[in-house]
């Protein structure tokens, strides 16, 4: 018998923990199709989308989207500070046709572009 079980919530939020690590981990390695949303991740876990978000709202006060934007900066940031790769390299490794439209959420985010952020680390 395990030592602990989680609530039925808690598998739901640990189950799409795993999911979307496993998705960013193919983002940055290059074998993901496109970006997952919500949809994407319900389909996985198989339960509705509102009702992952609901959950996760719940568990860990995110939603999907929040929890995915989040790590995409982290891993973005991440990218910029420990490699030389272009913008437009990084954009594409996170399925952006267009790295404007990249610079434009990662501005969003941050409150700075990637090439401000690059910088101000240097």
């Amino acid at each position: 018998m395990p030592a602990k079980i989680l609530s039925r919530k808690d598998e739901i939020a640990a189950g799409f923990i795993a999911h979307a690590e496993n998705h960013i981990a193919e983002l940055l390695n290059g074998t993901a199709k496109k970006r997952f949303i919500a949809t994407d991740f319900g389909n996985l876990m198989f339960i509705h989308p509102r009702h992952l978000t609901n959950t996760l709202k719940i568990t860990i006060n995110t939603s999907v989207c929040e929890y995915m934007e989040n790590r995409l900066v982290a891993e973005a940031q991440a990218l910029l500070r420990d490699t030389s790769l272009s913008v437009a390299d990084i954009a594409q490794r996170f399925m952006y046709d267009d790295p404007t439209n990249f610079i434009k959420f990662f501005k969003g985010m941050t409150g700075i572009t990637p090439l401000q952020y690059r910088k101000s680390i240097q």
